[in-house]
């Protein structure tokens, strides 16, 4: 898959490492086999789509995936000769695992499956085995030739599922850049606004998005240093005033708002003149959840607030093929093309991406899940995605692993001791009795959590706390708790924390963001199963191996060759320079084979200079310790003279950016439109365009062109005909 995708993408502008050219690559190549076959539903012999089919092998890196199209064909290419297992599954039918195919070189072999739906039953049992016990041995396909068969691509494009759109509007942020009439007070360019006038009604549907930060209901959380941070909530809507009656437990209607979603916005990083700065400094950050979150809205048909959309998680959702450091923990990778949205300046897009560590070479871990089973929790898209996301991870766990469960509602305790992940039916067991209860005390359930890890904790293993909730806390995890010290403590003893979401409608983003944070782990949201074998399975090593701690970039600019530069993201986690070389000073964490992806908006001063920037890179080792020090110079050589000179990969970090920036309503993204969006998309060319995450962005940002019904909040007073690329208007 890599070397394909090289073929196509040269030349990417490797800076550690040499790219091989496409002859070397042609001449290495070894040969590769294909799976294809057919999914059935066992009762009605009716295709079955949406099937998430996985390939594992010892002759595979890591596992190949796939997703059944409308006909209910699936194919796995470029797969190297040897013995594989595939497993098929999908909500509501029973999991299937066929093991043992024997894969020859040059040869394409067809494997049909028939499912059974969930609430099939049968007198036997079969100890240890799969639920399901349908599948014809595998055929070669009659097409095959030694050169493998090459089909319509429509029947190996994995379909990403797209709910259709209703109608109603989407839910507003309170801590917009700005919504104003003229006069309003507003300075639009970076972190502030003032209060803006209104009608003072905060449930008035005009003026909603314009009321005063004091009329706003809201609840408030203490951070890790201790301020503060007031986090607005969306008020009832006022032609829906009365609450659904608690029983039903439902989201909210197609294309209505979701209610009690707590966000917190950083606003927009302003441009900076190098004259006054010429240091850009930030913390790295691989969470991915903000992606996962606007895609469940865009795909309940409605628009995300605009405080949840943080263009660094958009970006770092996606895979750019960066080439492994050989004798480095990171490979270093930067590309340049004119800006499609802001005359004069060029999108500087850098790579950084850590060591692989294979899943053989994976250290043991003990994962302590902490669940919360509030009533919040109990709907099957919240309690009943986490037990069976957690299903999909006890089958990629194997003999070198614990894992331990503990609950809470009300009060907390301990559902699962330490076990082997060998004991599969034991754990599966605990999962399976997991129910619903009480009220949420979040902060009894990871104070047992951690007690747990502590006394059961594995030297020089990954002692691993997993939250998973709607981050919603009616009891507990206040200031007086001391709840930040806690995660703290822990995570500089070694038992770091990671926060998983789920659900849609009273959640709590913000303080899943910052526990994360805190705990030196990652981030995500699960929307659907899909997403959790993403976090669980495909990424497990990443997702757990730390490789490298406090991870901060640096940026210096060329003030010779460089006159203005902007950040696009990290807004949450910018640094000073002085701390960038601070080894005080907390920073991300990046797991094995993550990449962090960052870009900028740079205006050149002088084109015929040598270089027009440093890359620094700060880290230190898992174990902790002093920093370390990575310096590469940026050459001009990198920037390319088009968007469409730029490799493909450097081109969907740039879609990925823009459709974030469109959707948080930044000011330099008016210039690009929703069919703008979707051309640079189309120009992202194949293979890349076909690859399923890159598929449902195209049409994620379809159905955002759809749904987004705002209107310009800067037209009035700066139009977009008129708009100057170098300054922002600032209302007095």
């Amino acid at each position: 898959m890599l070397k394909s995708l090289l073929r196509s993408t040269l030349p990417l502008f490797l800076m550690m490492l040499p790219v091989a050219t496409r002859a070397q690559l042609d001449a290495g190549a070894p040969a590769t086999s294909t799976i294809i076959g057919t999914v059935l539903d066992d009762t009605t012999k009716k295709p079955v789509m949406d099937v998430v089919v996985s390939a594992t092998s010892p002759s595979l890196q890591r596992e190949q995936v796939v997703v059944t199209d409308a006909q209910g064909n699936y194919r796995i290419p470029r797969l190297p000769a040897g013995t594989y297992t595939l497993r098929f599954e999908k909500e509501s039918f029973k999991p299937f695992a066929r093991p043992e195919i024997q894969l020859k070189p040059n040869r394409t072999i067809r494997l049909n499956v028939e499912l059974l739906p969930e609430s099939w039953s049968s007198t036997e049992t079969i100890v240890g085995a799969p639920p399901t016990i349908v599948g014809a041995p595998p055929t070669i396909d009659v097409g095959s030739t030694n050169q493998g068969v090459y089909v319509d691509p429509e029947f190996i494009k994995r379909i990403a599922v797209v709910r259709p759109v209703g109608k109603g509007g989407a839910t507003r942020s309170f801590e917009s850049l700005a919504e104003p009439k003229p006069g309003n007070g507003y300075v639009v360019d970076g972190l502030s606004t003032n209060t803006p006038s209104g009608d003072g009604d905060p449930n008035s549907t005009n003026d909603r998005a314009r009321a005063p930060s004091w009329a706003l209901p809201h609840m408030h959380i203490v951070v890790p240093d201790g301020t503060p941070q007031t986090v607005y909530r969306a008020p009832q809507a006022s032609a829906d005033p009365t609450p659904q009656p608690a029983p039903e437990r439902t989201e909210a209607p197609q294309g209505q708002r979701f209610f009690d979603m707590y966000f917190k916005g950083y606003g927009v990083n302003p441009t900076v003149d190098t004259e006054e700065e010429r240091f850009s400094t930030f913390s790295v950050d691989t969470d991915t959840a903000s992606y996962t979150l606007t895609r469940a809205y865009l795909e309940r048909g409605a628009l995300p607030d605009e405080q949840a959309v943080r263009v660094e998680e958009f970006v770092n959702t996606f895979d750019y093929d960066y080439a492994n450091a050989a004798d480095a923990p990171f490979s270093v990778n930067v590309e340049g093309f004119p800006s499609p949205a802001r005359k004069g300046y060029q999108v500087v897009h850098i790579g950084v991406k850590a060591r692989d560590v294979s899943n053989a070479q994976r250290k043991p871990s003990h994962l302590v899940f902490v669940i919360d089973v509030s009533g919040s929790m109990a709907m099957e898209n919240r309690l009943g995605l986490v037990k069976r996301s957690l299903r999909l991870l006890v089958d990629a766990l194997d003999e070198r692993d614990q894992v331990s469960i503990v609950v809470y509602g009300t009060t907390a305790h301990q559902v699962l001791a330490p076990t082997n992940a060998t004991q599969r039916a034991v754990i599966l067991s605990a999962i399976d009795n997991v129910q619903s209860e009480g009220s949420t005390n979040a902060q009894a359930g990871m104070e047992l959590g951690y007690t747990l890890a502590a006394s059961h904790m594995l030297k020089g293993g990954i002692n691993r706390v997993i939250l998973c909730s709607d981050g919603v806390a009616n009891n507990g995890v206040t200031e007086a708790d001391g709840i930040w010290a806690l995660v703290k403590e822990k995570a500089a003893a070694g038992i770091t924390l990671s926060t998983v979401g789920f659900g849609m409608g009273n959640y709590n983003d913000v303080l899943m963001e910052r526990l994360a944070q805190v705990g030196e782990g990652n981030y995500s949201y699960v929307d659907k199963l899909e997403e959790a074998r993403r976090i669980f399975v495909q990424n497990l090593t990443g997702t757990l191996q730390v490789v490298a701690k406090d991870v901060k970039l640096q940026v210096e600019f060329d003030r010779k060759t460089v006159s203005r530069y902007r950040l696009i993201g990290y807004e949450n986690r910018l640094l000073t320079k002085q701390q960038f070389n601070d080894d005080r000073v907390d920073a991300g964490e990046v797991g094995a084979g993550h990449a962090v992806t960052a870009l900028y908006e740079v205006k050149l001063r002088d084109p015929a200079q040598t270089n027009f920037g440093t890359l620094r890179i700060r880290y230190k080792a898992p174990e902790g310790g002093s920093s370390r020090l990575i310096e590469k110079a940026m050459p001009m050589t990198l920037l390319r003279p088009a968007y469409e000179k730029a490799a493909s990969p450097t081109r969907l970090s740039y879609v990925a950016a823009a459709f974030a920036e469109k959707l948080r309503g930044s000011y330099w993204a008016r210039p690009l439109t929703y069919d703008a969006l979707v051309s640079l998309w189309e120009e992202l060319g194949t293979p890349l365009k076909s690859r399923t995450d890159v598929v449902e962005l195209g049409n994620l940002i379809r159905l955002a062109k759809k749904l987004d019904r705002r209107e310009d909040r800067f037209e009035s007073f700066a139009p977009v005909r008129t708009m100057d690329a170098d300054r922002v208007p600032t209302i007095k």
